[in-house]
């Protein structure tokens, strides 16, 4: 593994960072600098698709408040040159369970998440 892609990997995580802080705290700003402004979040709600522009989780986020006790893991990180696929997993966020995966792009230096897919467990 060569210097660029640990960075990159660091990078990412720290990326991810931002979303999990945000969740632990109830606060979408705290999520913002991970994603790009044209991001876009898809998943179901029990039989209810959810899709739309990322700022519907901001405002999720901020209405559901803080998760003290969320635990956020990175399952896998897998890079090809400027692009990324991220898995998350999620427990007990406001009593929720996620499992999620974000495609990301370098853009201007910098990985930002442009798409998060979710699966709410049962």
């Amino acid at each position: 593994m060569t210097a660029n892609q640990i960075s990159d990997y660091k990078a990412i995580g720290q990326t991810v960072q931002h979303y999990l802080d945000g969740a632990k705290n109830g606060k979408g700003a705290l999520m913002k600098p991970a994603f790009h402004k044209d991001a876009a979040i898809y998943g179901y709600v029990g039989p209810d698709l959810w899709a739309g522009p990322i700022q519907t989780l901001f405002d999720w986020t901020d209405k559901t408040g803080p998760a003290p006790d969320i635990v956020g893991k990175v399952v896998t990180i897998d890079i090809a040159g400027t692009i990324a696929s991220v898995r998350v997993e999620s427990e007990n966020w406001a009593g929720y369970r996620f499992s999620d995966f974000f495609t990301v792009l370098k853009v201007d230096g910098e990985w930002k998440i442009i798409n998060k897919v979710f699966h709410l467990h049962a």
